[in-house]
């Protein structure tokens, strides 16, 4: 009779053992799956991570150097001299296969002419920012009322990818822009001098030349903090966003202050910062990485993918085990069974291949069983598996944070000030971005995968269960 046959007849005829058979191999299968399917999801939000998470490399002066060269200078009043950014050398590096876009950017001041910029004062301050009248002292004049910031796109701004602005009506500064005087301003600037998307504006620049913009959209900015230099203070609403060929046109220059890109994979930065040291004077010009949105996540993520690898392990192991001590059981309430066909010339791999084949057929019926639940256990275990490693990431974080902020030097506050807080800003957005949840889902790869480790376990314990068999005499188990 072929073992085949006789296998399904057992299964089929010894039903409370098939059933209790049933029990154990979908209790531990189902466990396997829930860290297959925790696992799975763990690498696909990495893979997300790495699409969406938004690395940057910011192209700037090496104010490091810079410094140091201004310690080194033997006059009385010594300057520190930042170097610019090539616009040409900004986009020939932009054209490198790790970029998904980069911003330029660049700024100066203008006072407005046609318009009121708002004015901001404390009591400390109120006497040495404003002269009689309550019109700005001639120091604020010179350094302009109005902030106007040249990107590439907004869109790309710090501030607007981390929600602090908004575009409320018409639109924001785009790559088209470049060559034309479209602006885009603030809603309470806008308010205050009833200006409308496509109305015209002037301002006058340090040099009393006039220019005329053209208002194509009006942003709404939640910050609260002021740009402070010199004697003067401007509020935030003063800021206006230009292309930075606008800001360039006015200062009389072809360079930027410093150049964003926007990484297409995060765990590339490193190589497309070797590869682009190689345009750029490093004495000068300095690249720095932030990645950490992208690393934010990836520690809970890289957490939660390693301990269902252990998961996964830990129940194949076990259930290897109690699948071996089961079958060793079964073993010897079927002494006299194997006896006979051993003794009818059946061989022996025929046999351990008939308990081999029980197996799997049970194991056909608890991979559904498993299926069915597998993705409630997933969903229950990787929740919880979440908040924990979240939990720990986001305590780690913030303590390595606070320690670096009470050892940071007072050269970087300056830096964060020229630069609008933008790095300030990117700190803020990858701690807040934590890891919410997993996407957990049962896919055909995931069941075929389970199948391939429930193979596994049964077949290492029929052998292991089946040494028995292989020492076995038919006589004396007949004769007994």
């Amino acid at each position: 009779m072929n073992f085949f046959y006789r296998a399904f007849l057992n299964v089929k005829g010894k039903k409370g053992r098939t059933i209790l058979l049933i029990l154990v191999l979908s209790a531990i299968l189902l466990f396997v799956l829930a860290g297959i399917i925790i696992q799975n999801a763990a690498t696909t939000a990495v893979n997300n991570a790495k699409k969406s998470s938004g690395a940057t490399v910011t192209l700037s002066a090496n104010r490091s150097n810079a410094f140091k060269k201004l310690r080194q200078q033997k006059s009385k009043n010594p300057t520190l001299s930042l170097a610019s950014v090539s616009v040409k050398t900004a986009k020939k590096i932009g054209n490198s296969d790790y970029v998904k876009a980069y911003n330029i950017t660049n700024s100066t001041s203008v006072n407005a002419k046609s318009f009121d910029a708002i004015k901001t004062s404390s009591s400390s301050q109120s006497n040495q920012m404003s002269g009689p009248g309550g019109k700005s002292s001639s120091s604020s004049s010179s350094q302009g009322d109005i902030s106007l910031s040249g990107v590439t796109s907004t869109s790309q701004v710090s501030s607007f990818t981390s929600g602090t602005s908004k575009i409320k009506s018409g639109r924001g500064i785009n790559a088209s822009d470049a060559g034309t005087n479209n602006v885009v301003i603030e809603t309470e600037l806008a308010k205050q001098n009833s200006i409308s998307v496509g109305d015209t504006i002037t301002v006058k620049d340090t040099d009393k030349n006039i220019h005329k913009f053209k208002v194509v959209g009006i942003y709404k900015s939640s910050s609260t903090s002021s740009q402070t230099g010199g004697m003067g203070q401007t509020d935030p609403s003063n800021t206006i966003y230009s292309s930075y060929a606008l800001v360039n046109s006015i200062k009389g220059t072809t360079s930027a202050e410093s150049v964003t890109y926007t990484i297409s994979n995060p765990s590339k930065a490193a190589a497309f910062i070797t590869a682009a040291k190689k345009s750029i004077n490093t004495s000068k010009l300095s690249l720095t990485k932030d990645d950490s949105t992208y690393r934010s996540l990836l520690t809970p993520l890289n957490n939660v993918k390693s301990f269902a690898q252990k998961i996964v392990i830990l129940v194949s192991v076990a259930g290897t085990i109690i699948l071996t001590l089961i079958v060793v059981l079964m073993i010897r309430e079927r002494r006299y069974e194997i006896g006979v066909l051993l003794s009818l010339g059946e061989k022996r791999w025929k046999v351990i291949a008939q308990f081999f084949a029980e197996m799997v057929m049970i194991m056909v019926v608890s991979i559904a069983v498993a299926g069915a639940g597998g993705k409630f256990v997933g969903d229950a275990v990787g929740k919880q598996l979440v908040n924990q490693t979240t939990t720990t990431t986001s305590t780690t974080t913030n303590t390595t944070t606070g320690n670096s902020q009470n050892g940071q030097p007072g050269g970087g506050g300056a830096q964060m000030a020229n630069n609008g807080g933008g790095g300030q800003q990117q700190s803020t957005q990858a701690s807040s971005q934590k890891l919410q949840k997993l996407s957990t889902s049962i896919s055909v790869v995931s069941l075929v995968q389970l199948g391939a480790f429930g193979l596994a376990i049964i077949l290492l314990a029929i052998l292991i269960g089946s040494i028995g068999i292989l020492r076995l005499q038919p006589k004396k188990i007949l004769i007994s």
